[in-house]
């Protein structure tokens, strides 16, 4: 595969949501040391993530409308607590948003 498209991920989840939550899971799992499961040629993480899902070798192991109705205690039993050194922003002093 030359090139990893949205519509080429979509084939294999249900909708552009759902690919956001997966490719972003995966490409921390794969900036944490996992295995990538595709020939990565060198792609940065979340070019390996879509490419494993496009290729479907990832998936939700549970439907994303049970897990979107499970409260905040039951995702943490089943998934741990949150990563939260990968998602903080950091404090730039003032009040204005930062942009990536």
């Amino acid at each position: 595969m030359a090139r990893v498209t949205v519509e080429d991920c979509l084939e294999q989840v249900e909708n552009r949501f759902a690919l956001v939550l997966l490719g972003a899971r995966r490409a921390r799992q794969l900036l944490k040391g996992a295995t990538p499961l595709v020939d990565n040629a060198k792609n940065k993480q979340p070019v390996i993530a879509l490419r494993e899902i496009a290729a479907d070798r990832v998936r939700f192991d549970r439907d994303l409308r049970e897990i979107m109705a499970s409260s905040p205690a039951e995702l943490r039993e089943r998934y741990g607590e949150p990563d939260r050194d990968l998602d903080a922003t950091p404090s730039t002093g003032s009040s204005s948003p930062r942009f990536f």
